[in-house]
């Protein structure tokens, strides 16, 4: 089980190294030990990938600590769950190469929804989650869409914290707000719980993982291969 994020590691940013930060973000079992994502990963394929496994919606719909942050219609046929941490790069590789296209095809058109829930493993990628939480607006997504796009300017920086309130200031925080924002014990306990309920109640232990309808894929999947478990489920 992964050791619980605290308030001094938050505040800190720098509980683990930078170099730390890229090699253990993931976790992900399909990589190779450089980091890389395997061949079977990310060849493109119009066949859909066998589920490694199956879980109870009902109770992987139920609420968590924190609300669900939902992108597309809450009655869309499809239910996309994703656990993610902001430090992964395949995470990252995901929203910036397959998400696109998948939300233009499926959840702008009402076929899909797109849940993202928190699984961060280190200090930093909470730091970032908590950030998106606190996003001005309540613009959840689009703060997750610039951590994730400008990673590697924040995520392996010297002073993260420095480079993430850059970032923040241009969604429209301030230094006092962005602050307040990671200094919110609560907020921190409840991506705690989000992270330590995927890993209990889901075997989550990998990112990006996701469950769609209730099947649990694990690996950044490409967009023929996310298009092709969707489209069997329509």
């Amino acid at each position: 089980m992964a050791a619980k994020l605290n308030r001094r590691d938050i505040l800190s940013l720098a509980a683990i190294s930078a170099a730390g930060v890229a090699l253990a973000a993931c976790s992900d079992s399909s990589s190779d030990a450089s980091g890389t994502p395997s061949k079977e990963t990310t060849a493109a394929t119009s066949n859909a990938p066998a589920p490694e496994g199956t879980v109870d919606t009902a109770k992987l719909y139920a609420p968590g600590k924190l609300k669900d942050e939902v992108l597309g219609n809450a009655d869309a046929p499809v239910t996309i769950v994703e656990y993610a941490s902001m430090t992964c790069p395949h995470c990252a590789e995901f929203t910036e190469k397959t998400l696109p296209a998948i939300k233009q095809k499926y959840i702008d058109t009402g076929k899909a929804k797109l849940i993202l829930r928190e699984f961060p493993f280190d200090p930093r990628a909470a730091a970032a989650f908590m950030l998106a939480r606190c996003a001005p607006d309540g613009r959840y997504y689009p703060m997750v869409d610039v951590l994730f796009k400008q990673q590697d300017q924040w995520a392996v920086a010297q002073d993260a914290e420095a480079a993430l309130l850059q970032i923040a200031k241009l969604a429209g925080f301030t230094p006092e707000s962005f602050k307040a924002c990671l200094t919110n014990q609560q907020l921190l306990d409840d991506l705690n719980a989000t992270r330590e309920r995927g890993e209990k109640e889901f075997g989550v232990t990998a990112t990006p993982t996701f469950f769609i309808n209730g099947k649990k894929y694990v690996g950044a999947l490409s967009v023929e291969q996310m298009s092709a478990i969707i489209d069997g489920l329509l």
